[in-house]
């Protein structure tokens, strides 16, 4: 290889490897963002009294039916693979597939680690091969505490393979190994359970001690590794072909997992190529127009006619690459929008347990208007009955409005900007917010100048961004002496401005430049995605507004979004 092209190829291989980190990034955020969704909901749901009075009395037949019918509807609703409890022996008792071909009741798991992991009282995760149902997935498991002693174990399986299947036939290869190396997740069938680590006995003796892969044929996958300049690469077997591939790679912490990114180097080999040939072609046309100059006039309408054509290639080859980009930008506004969903979803995750407190009190006060009231009627004393029966009727209304309100919320927006009213959206927030402010023991003060004209935006976006900033400012003061929260909402020209000020401690001007920025977050591991300011700040940039942070008079931080004024529709005359 020449210098000339070195230089190229070294050019075009920076650029494809910034392309292959953007897409690393994105398939990292894909995978943990669809396994956080379901991370807290085993705890949460081993607190159900049903599930601790089945590991209490794991023979009682009708505490199990109820436990099966009680986890298949859970699993449905979840759209999770399988949900299973196993008393300490590691027998499965109860299970979402009772009923099916390959039912996981009366299977023993003991061996598995996350099961080894939850009764010795730990949270526990573990990605393996169904040793029954020969199903790949992810497990979530949670001990049972009953009394303070741990009587069970409850394990949620989540599938990944629709994020594998969204892999296959793209520009990049996307692999996913194991600890120990092996593939098992890719969208290119023939690397699944091969391994990228040379398959030592103690390797081996691992897996197979935990069964991770069940009786699936463990391979070592030739891999020659290379470099050029600072970028690594691979070569691997691809259909009986060796190729050559870009590689990045990055670690998921909480997974375990080893996520790359392959892409074909004979595309920047090619590319590169293309590049060289168009600069001798510039070289050449400069000394063919130089030649047309001396060399006889005869032969200049051959010599302009080979320029047309050479420029036509150029014009059709930047055409080529131009849609390319628009494509790839298509694709990364999509990734943006599902990112959005799954910040929403992983929010709705975080305040689960809150939003079963707001739940089970009406529910239990029905419960006591309901047992009171049919007292009252044997004692006819109707008129009494009748209120307790409005109450019941009031408090049905309650649970089925914040339902709809969370059910709106965690729905993808498909809407057009256009003229929002601050205050229903505001109303709508309260709805969603008030059991996460519930639990923070935190007031919430609403001062919204009235008349304000509407804002130019969308309703359920702008909804979530309240959603988001409502809620960091309930972890800012949770714990604290003063927990008062402040919505102030008022109209500065041709901008109306919401400010939301807390009493917590503030944020330090050392992040205040990167606290909208994709992944950074303040919080501890397990609350949260570092994804909710970022795509605040997104969507009010989207509305033609601002999102701003500062400090707040007194202490404590102030969030600060300005709108812009939704211009009046004027109705056409008949």
């Amino acid at each position: 290889m020449t210098t000339g092209q070195r230089l190229l190829t070294r050019n075009v291989m920076d650029e494809a490897s910034l392309q292959a980190e953007s897409a690393l990034r994105l398939a990292v955020a894909a995978l943990s963002g669809h396994l956080k969704r379901y991370e807290p909901l085993p705890a949460l749901i081993a607190d159900d009294p049903d599930m601790k009075e089945l590991v209490r009395r794991p023979d009682d037949a009708v505490l199990r039916g109820q436990a099966n019918t009680y986890l298949k509807a859970i699993n449905a609703l979840l759209k999770s693979s399988d949900i299973y409890i196993m008393t300490m022996d590691g027998v499965t008792i109860a299970a979402s597939n009772h009923d099916g071909p390959a039912s996981f009741v009366g299977e023993n798991f003991s061996y598995r680690p996350y099961f080894q992991e939850a009764a010795a009282g730990q949270q526990s995760r573990f990605y393996a091969l169904g040793t029954t149902s020969a199903k790949r997935g992810y497990y979530f498991a949670s001990p049972i505490h009953v009394d303070g002693i741990v009587r069970g174990v409850i394990v949620f399986k989540v599938d990944i393979d629709s994020i594998e299947a969204s892999w296959r036939g793209g520009e990049y290869k996307i692999l996913v190994s194991d600890p120990e190396g092996i593939i098992f997740m890719t969208g290119s069938p023939g690397w699944l359970y091969s391994s990228v680590l040379p398959l030592t006995t103690e390797r081996l003796e691992r897996t197979t001690a935990s069964r991770r892969y069940s009786d699936a044929v463990l391979k070592e996958l030739p891999i020659t590794r290379s470099q050029f300049d600072a970028h690594q690469l691979v070569t691997v077997p691809t259909n009986g072909v060796f190729r050559e591939y870009l590689e990045r790679s990055d670690y998921m912490i909480d997974a375990g997992w080893n996520v790359s990114v392959l892409l074909d180097t004979g595309s920047i080999h090619s590319q590169a190529r293309t590049m060289q040939i168009a600069i001798l072609l510039s070289l050449c046309l400069m000394f063919l127009l130089l030649a047309v100059v001396i060399q006889r006039r005869a032969r200049l309408e051959e010599r302009m006619l080979m320029q047309v054509e050479a420029q036509a290639e150029l014009e059709r080859r930047v055409d080529e690459r131009t849609a390319d980009l628009a494509r790839v930008n298509s694709q990364l506004r999509q990734t943006q929008a599902d990112l959005i969903q799954a910040g929403k979803l992983a929010g709705l995750g975080q305040m689960s347990a809150a939003l079963s407190h707001e739940f089970n009190q009406p529910l239990a006060a029905a419960k006591t208007y309901a047992d009171s009231a049919a007292m009252l009627i044997d004692r006819e004393r109707v008129g009494e009955a009748r209120e307790n029966l409005t109450r019941i009727s009031g408090l049905i209304d309650r649970m089925a409005s914040i339902s709809r309100h969370l059910r709106n919320f965690a729905r993808k927006p498909n809407e057009k900007l256009a003229a929002v009213a601050l205050e229903d959206v505001v109303h709508d927030t309260l709805e969603i917010i008030s059991a996460r402010l519930s639990t923070a023991d935190a007031e919430l003060i609403i001062n919204i100048a009235p008349g304000l004209p509407p804002v130019h935006g969308g309703s359920v976006r702008l909804q979530q961004v309240l959603v988001n900033l409502l809620s960091n400012a309930c972890d800012a003061v949770e714990g604290l002496e003063n927990r008062t929260i402040h919505l102030d909402g008022r109209r500065d020209g041709d901008r109306i401005v919401i400010e939301i000020g807390d009493r917590g401690p503030g944020v330090p001007p050392a992040i205040t430049e990167r606290i909208f920025d994709p992944f950074f977050t303040t919080k501890g591991v397990g609350r949260g995605l570092g994804l909710g300011l970022s795509i605040s700040y997104n969507i009010i940039k989207d509305f033609g507004g601002s999102l701003t942070v500062g400090p707040r008079d007194g202490g404590g931080a102030l969030f600060r979004i300005e709108l812009v004024v939704a211009e009046p529709v004027s109705e056409a005359a008949e």
